[in-house]
C-alpha cells in the first residue's frame, strides 16, 4: 500500500476499532494498523501504548487514533465521520442526518452497556439483570429500522458499521438474542453480504475475536 496510507491505532483487540476497520476496507483506504499489545495479568501492562500516548501530537491521546497527513484524530464516531464525509456516507437529507444522530448515540450507549458487563468483577451477577433488558432494547432497534434497508433509510452510512458491529457483540454474548427480530436478522446478513465487507470477514485481516482487552470477564480471548 501507498506511504500515503492512513494510520489507525489501537489495542490489539476488536473493541472499538471494528466499526473503523471495516469501514476504511469498504471504502478501499489505504491503510495500515499500530496494534499495541496489552500485558497479561496480574499486571496488564499498557506500556506499549502509555510510552507513546503523549507523544504522537494528539489533541486528546486516545485510542482508537486516525493519523491521516496533518489531519490526527482520536474518538471513534469522530474518526469514523472523517472516513465517511470522503464517501456521502454520513446522510444526506435532513431525515437521514437526523437518523444517523440519533442512532450514532443511542448505540454507543447500548455498546457501552455491554462494555460495563464484560469489564465488571461482578460479571456473572450482572449477567442475568441484562439479558433480561436485552430484547427490550433490541425490539426498539428493530422498530426503528422497520422495513428500511439501513438505519438512516435506504442508503448505507456509518452508523450501519457501528449497528452491525455492536448486534454481532451482543449475538456471540447471548445467540439467539436476535431470533425474535426478523429486520435484525436480515440486517445483519444483508451488512455482511456486501462485496467489501463479505471479502474482509474471509480475510486474515479480520479480527473477530478478542472483543475486549485482557482484563475483561468476557470477549477477551482469540478465536484459533
Amino acid at each position: 500500500r501507498s506511504t500515503k496510507a492512513m494510520v489507525l491505532g489501537y489495542w490489539d483487540v476488536r473493541g472499538l476499532a471494528h466499526a473503523i476497520r471495516m469501514l476504511l476496507e469498504f471504502t478501499d483506504t489505504a491503510y495500515e494498523e499500530k496494534r499495541y499489545i496489552c500485558g497479561e495479568a496480574p499486571d496488564y501492562d499498557r506500556s506499549q501504548w502509555l510510552d507513546v500516548k503523549y507523544k504522537l501530537d494528539l489533541d486528546f491521546p486516545n485510542l482508537p487514533y486516525l493519523m491521516d497527513g496533518k489531519n490526527k484524530l482520536t474518538q471513534s464516531n469522530a474518526i469514523l465521520r472523517y472516513i465517511t464525509r470522503k464517501h456521502s456516507m454520513c446522510g444526506e437529507t435532513e431525515e437521514e442526518k437526523i437518523r444517523v444522530d440519533i442512532m450514532e448515540n443511542q448505540i454507543m450507549d447500548f455498546r457501552m452497556q455491554l462494555i460495563r458487563l464484560c469489564y465488571s468483577p461482578d460479571h456473572e451477577k450482572l449477567k442475568p439483570q441484562y439479558l433480561e433488558q436485552l430484547p427490550g432494547q433490541l425490539k426498539q432497534f428493530s422498530l426503528f429500522l422497520g422495513k428500511y434497508s439501513w438505519f438512516a433509510g435506504e442508503k448505507l452510512t456509518f452508523v450501519d458499521f457501528l449497528t452491525y458491529d455492536v448486534l454481532d457483540q451482543n449475538r456471540i454474548f447471548e445467540p439467539r438474542c436476535l431470533d425474535e427480530f426478523p429486520n435484525l436478522k436480515a440486517f445483519m446478513c444483508r451488512f455482511e453480504a456486501l462485496e467489501k465487507i463479505a471479502a474482509y470477514i474471509q480475510s486474515d485481516r479480520f479480527l473477530k475475536m478478542p472483543i475486549n482487552n485482557k482484563m475483561a470477564q468476557w470477549g477477551n480471548k482469540r478465536l484459533y
